[in-house]
């Protein structure tokens, strides 16, 4: 594949948006010690620079067609970008600790285009589940407003004590229209809870049923508009 160097450390150092950057330990081809570069990961690019601000990257791995594993090394906190096939090559890279090494190690991993597509599908076959389940509809719940005790007028200059009967009488009333109260709460409770059982309903129905009187009411506005213009033409022409 041929590639554009220009093109290259011009996107490595442009103003788009890093998914990771940071210090990581590279092993070298010829010299096998571990050599601090610093890394910046761009979608599936990977630059690596010889240290923080600098102009051009000194390196940059395609993450296509790779995995990323632990690497079998003495040295710890280290994985490797292995390339499948034959004569290729493998990077070894060691992280400062194990948190770091597993978000470097994830963040490589959800870089390729394979791991975008496997997300495309996923999404994809959910949106798909969700399309075809019915949704449940729930018929709405009456609620009953409570009633007010009824208001008896009395004299003000009257005492409570003075008219015991009145009182007595009083409480009796009251107590009664409680327990009506009470009777009525309980029968509209019974009336919700035996209509509130739950009807499953496709998308398609419930747009049908609601969409009917919208359009008789738009075929019924349409011919009043009509009716009208008729009876303009017929008074401009008298």
């Amino acid at each position: 594949m041929k590639i554009n160097e220009k093109n290259l450390c011009a996107f490595a150092v442009s103003a788009t948006p890093i998914d990771k950057e940071g210090y990581l330990n590279k092993r070298g081809e010829v010299n096998k010690n571990f050599q601090r570069r610093y890394f910046v990961l761009k979608g599936n690019l990977l630059f690596y620079f010889d240290k923080k601000g600098d102009k051009e990257p000194v390196g940059v791995i395609i993450l296509e067609g790779c995995s990323i594993e632990l690497a079998e090394d003495d040295a710890q906190f280290s994985f490797k970008i292995d390339f499948h096939g034959t004569n290729n090559r493998s990077y070894i890279l060691g992280a400062e600790s194990q948190e770091s090494m597993e978000q470097w190690m994830k963040a490589l991993a959800c870089a390729g285009y394979d791991y975008m597509k496997l997300m495309v599908a996923e999404l994809q076959r959910q949106l798909d589940d969700v399309e075809e389940t019915p949704m449940p509809i729930s018929s709405p719940q009456p609620v009953g407003s409570p009633v007010p005790p009824p208001r008896t007028r009395h004299n003000p200059f009257n005492r409570p004590e003075n008219n015991p009967h009145q009182r007595s009488h009083s409480l009796r009333s009251t107590g009664s229209a409680a327990s009506r109260l009470g009777e009525n709460r309980l029968s509209d409770n019974n009336a919700a809870s035996s209509s509130s059982s739950k009807i499953t309903i496709t998308f398609r129905e419930l747009h049908n049923s609601y969409g009917r009187p919208i359009l008789k009411d738009y075929n019924y506005w349409k011919y009043e508009q009509k009716e009208k213009s008729d009876t303009t033409e017929n008074l401009i022409s008298f």
